[in-house]
């Protein structure tokens, strides 16, 4: 066994891991990177197909931000936030809001929903402060105690309580697991949670509402759905309403929810939930962390954003940011709000109205260095031409997966996909857990070159911006005969 092998079984927890497992196999070591390329510790090549867990967005090694780093180490590496500013983290915050508030969204903002007259145009709150923090989990519990303390200061009358989707995932950290809804990851801190509530979420394969039957041609089509889910989040919001204690606020994962499963949204689904919440007081809190800077891609008609909740011409009142912020080369975070959040801090140093949380490396200069790089580079015109054309072609070459007996579905939005396996497409039998068919399909990917992990039996493909097409297509062709060796066995 190699040496580094050796002292990562002897030394190393890894996250979300059985350990007992890890210790049977030599794990793969990666020392090296480059593009949409990893190299293990023997010179073997991989492609990156899940951007180093949904982060590297620009690829690995990457001249512009590597030099943006170098430039910053020869300045300061790190200085405190508390009571000090810096030069980056400064412009950094300056981009972020101009990103969050695009000219136009106040034009695409009209809604229908039965909790709004027709028409209805969404109030679009303008977001102007920055919260610096270290990861998703560290700027969801930003989010959810900053609209904590906004409810009770507004209406101290009644105890602020909050609503999520079910199969949500929005971190780990105690205030973050509290708005989770996957039992395999949150079930055992129950003793340790707040209680929150869940909504239906619009998993159409899955919908308990769905009496469409499977068609191979297009299984993403349900003719029969009359939006019971929407039905379920306005009886959630009105009961609460009634017993005059409003949610404080509703925290969601905009167009796609990530750790659920990969469960893409109905289009116009999230313009009508948030016109509910809005319409009931609810402030909205957007966990952008995986579907932020330009993931979820383009749609038709609708003016191109780096953030999800714009494509549904949804503006929340908190916008959670990390993973792909700084390119996927560095732990940094932020949590975008109002101006009208964030007076209610405001007050006399003995009045004790400061938002009393923080983190050590909050504004990192190297972490914003490197976040206003990928800004520059994201806003670039080839940059966005490359994504749209992979996006077209990602759709094109997972059309083929359709015709596998244990693909059941195939979610895709922008530069991501989640392909569902099953035992059988015509009854949408999962796989059980313990058969572990997802993980099997990546290890058999692994080995032919392609790196990417699963949620349970749902196969992610979350490629960097920089993949060409031949790479994008060598990717789904490993993935479909890796499910076809592991599933036919």
């Amino acid at each position: 066994m190699h040496p580094i092998a050796k002292a990562d079984r002897l030394y190393v927890w890894h996250p979300f891991t059985q350990m007992r497992d890890w210790a049977k196999k030599e794990p793969i070591i990666i020392a090296g990177g480059k593009g949409s390329l990893l190299f293990d510790i023997h010179g073997k090549e991989y492609l990156d197909a899940n951007s180093s867990i949904w982060t590297n967005i620009h690829g690995h090694n990457h001249p512009k931000i590597n030099a943006a780093i170098n430039r910053q180490l020869q300045q300061v590496a790190h200085t405190s936030a508390l009571g000090l500013a810096n030069v980056p983290a400064s412009l950094l915050a300056a981009e972020l809001v101009d990103a969050a508030n695009p000219p136009d969204l106040n034009a695409s903002s009209r809604v229908s929903s039965p909790a709004l007259p027709q028409g209805h145009r969404l109030k679009n709150p303008l977001l102007s402060k920055v919260f610096y923090s270290d990861d998703g989990s560290t700027a969801t519990e930003v989010a959810l105690k900053l609209a904590y303390e906004f409810s009770r200061r507004t209406r101290p009358e009644s105890k602020p309580r909050f609503l999520s989707l079910s199969g949500a995932y929005h971190g780990d950290t105690i205030g973050a697991v509290s708005m989770g809804h996957i039992d395999l990851f949150h079930k055992a801190y129950d003793g340790l949670l707040f209680k929150t509530d869940q909504v239906r979420a619009p998993y159409c394969y899955r919908c308990p509402s769905n009496k469409a039957a499977p068609e191979r041609a297009d299984a993403r089509t349900y003719r029969q759905c009359r939006n019971e889910c929407l039905d379920d989040v306005e009886m959630k919001l009105d009961r609460q309403a009634r017993r005059k204690t409003p949610y404080a606020a509703f925290m969601f994962e905009p167009v796609m929810q990530g750790a659920a499963g990969m469960i893409a949204q109905p289009q116009g689904y999230l313009r009508q939930v948030a016109g509910m919440a809005r319409s009931h007081g609810t402030l909205l809190i957007a966990d952008e962390v995986m579907t932020g800077f330009g993931r979820t891609g383009f749609r038709e008609g609708v003016a191109p954003s780096l953030f999800a909740s714009h494509q549904e011409g949804v503006q929340p009142d908190f916008l959670c940011l990390a993973k792909a912020m700084t390119g996927g080369y560095l732990p940094m975070a932020a949590t975008l709000t109002t101006r009208t959040v964030f007076d209610q801090f405001l007050g006399k140093y003995e009045d004790f109205k400061t938002f009393f949380h923080g983190h050590s490396f909050t504004g990192n200069q190297l972490g914003a260095a490197a976040s206003l790089a990928s800004m520059e580079l994201l806003r670039s015109t080839p940059v966005q031409n490359r994504r749209i054309q992979l996006q077209r072609v990602m759709s094109d070459e997972l059309a083929s997966l359709w015709s596998l007996p244990n693909v059941g579905d195939i979610r895709q939005e922008g530069l991501v996909a989640g392909i569902e396996l099953v035992k059988d497409w015509r009854t949408r039998t999962p796989f059980d857990l313990s058969q572990r068919a997802g993980l099997k399909v990546c290890e058999e990917m692994a080995s032919r070159g392609i790196l990417t992990r699963p949620i349970g039996s749902i196969l992610v493909l979350m490629p960097p911006y920089c993949t060409t097409p031949s790479q994008l297509r060598q990717m789904v062709t490993v993935m479909g005969e890796a499910i076809q060796k592991v599933l036919k066995r």
